[in-house]
């Protein structure tokens, strides 16, 4: 397959360095769901909003996320050793913002426990894992986590993010005209 290279310069907008704004758009153009990370640690629940998370390995049945070494999630997971990922459902955007640090007085989290794990009572998707390593990524860490439980809604829609912005799904009713991947 050839590729074409536009070329560099000043006039090309689609030329340049890796600025943190143009590494922003780049990446919030990928459309992702939004998901709140859960431990507990001395008897605390703590939890982070990030889209920053992903399938690593079904045999045996992994998952990473990334978190900011300055976050305090970061030193959260390094004591607890376990984690949920709480895939976000339509109507609890308000949890977006409330585990992004600005928290809200009225918001009310219904917990329950995988293991050690607290997971969201009504999230779309919820998973348990143990972490069972650590990356460094540059000013991030990569956590690997163990699966131990998985738990699915069926009928709720997930809230997905693009551009900074929520979206809302849809799925096509069509049939597919081409085959259907299957990443798994």
């Amino acid at each position: 397959m050839a590729v074409s290279a536009a070329p560099h310069g000043a006039n090309n907008p689609h030329s340049g360095t890796a600025t943190h704004e143009l590494f922003r758009r780049v990446m919030g153009s990928f459309v992702t769901g939004v998901t709140v990370v859960t431990t507990q640690v001395r008897g605390e629940i703590r939890g982070m909003t990030a889209n920053a998370f992903m399938s690593g390995s079904l045999e045996p049945p992994l998952c990473a996320i990334s978190v900011a070494t300055t976050a305090r999630m970061h030193a959260f997971l390094m004591e607890a050793g376990n984690f949920g990922v709480n895939i976000l459902a339509r109507g609890q955007e308000a949890l977006i913002g409330h585990f992004a640090g600005r928290p809200l007085e009225h918001v009310d989290v219904k917990y329950e426990y995988a293991g050690a794990a607290p997971l969201f009572a009504h999230a779309h998707a919820a998973i348990a894992a143990n972490v069972i390593a650590r990356h460094a990524c540059g000013d991030h860490s990569i956590f690997i986590g163990h699966i131990f439980a998985l738990r699915h809604n069926e009928g709720l829609v997930p809230i997905v993010l693009h551009l900074s912005r929520m979206a809302s799904l849809a799925h096509s009713h069509e049939q597919a005209t081409g085959p259907i991947l299957d990443f798994w």
